[in-house]
């Protein structure tokens, strides 16, 4: 794990490499990973994280649904990993062709778990987690500093969500308050034995993998995600957003996927 010094240095280091890696306006690269070699895709599916729903994604789909993808968003009953695995595997199932499989905060584990499938032919974390097979993710996240919005979590009758105080303020803290409350509104329920479960397999090992952090992130810690990404060697991209920002940066994570898909 990198102390303070060692990240800045590697951040410093990253930057003096160049831009050539920024996919769009407003982003900066927080990786210089060696470039990817991808196979052209012509699918993608979107998989959400906790605390949201499939439309979480909305900003997303059209963009890569007009440079000609077949899109698929994956609407986890967010009961168990072993259960949302196995939709997202379902998924897999019925796509054509090479399929670039996105996941969003908690569904980095989804996508982690699922991504050995033969149909996949990149990974894109976006803000997500990315534990290595058998890590338990919940120790790993306590060696930083806990996000705000861990003290926003509500439970009752064996399930937590997010209060709309710490949803609005936390987890979509850059997204229009009106839009943020709709998608306050529609956020899973998550069982509380969620988080329990481990991966047994990390596809990011054998795949080829991208990774968004979210610098203002207040729910996964943004030092996290530059640890996870780091780790994974992947093509990655650092943006100025909440934990949404699949919401409130659309375009530069669209481009990312479509980069991963081979067809940027």
């Amino acid at each position: 794990m990198l102390n303070a010094i060692d990240r800045r240095e590697f951040l410093m280091g990253l930057a003096a490499a160049g831009g050539a890696a920024v996919l769009a306006a407003g982003s900066r690269t927080a990786a210089a990973a060696a470039p990817v070699a991808v196979p052209r895709a012509r699918n993608v599916v979107l998989v959400h994280g906790a605390y949201a729903d499939g439309s979480c994604w909305v900003e997303i789909i059209p963009r890569l649904q007009q440079a000609g993808l077949n899109v698929t968003a994956v609407q986890n009953p967010l009961q168990s990993l072993a259960e949302d695995c196995a939709f997202t595997q379902r998924v897999l199932d019925l796509q054509d062709g090479p399929t670039v499989l996105v996941g969003h905060s908690y569904a980095g584990e989804v996508i982690t778990q699922t991504g050995v499938h033969p149909k996949v032919s990149a990974l894109v974390y976006c803000s997500a987690r990315a534990p290595d097979a058998d890590e338990d993710y919940t120790a790993l996240a306590k060696t930083y500093p806990t996000p705000p919005a861990s003290a926003g979590v509500v439970h009752a009758g064996g399930y937590a969500w997010l209060g709309e105080e710490a949803f609005l303020r936390d987890f979509a803290g850059d997204v229009d308050p009106a839009k943020a409350r709709v998608l306050y509104a529609v956020q899973g329920r998550v069982s509380d034995a969620l988080f329990t479960a481990k991966v047994t397999q990390a596809a990011w090992r054998s795949k080829p993998s991208f990774y968004q952090v979210s610098a203002q992130d207040r729910t996964i810690n943004p030092d996290l995600q530059r640890f996870m990404t780091r780790r994974m060697g992947a093509k990655t991209i650092e943006l100025p957003s909440s934990h949404l920002g699949i919401v409130s940066h659309p375009q530069e994570i669209a481009a990312l996927i479509l980069q991963a898909a081979g067809a940027a």
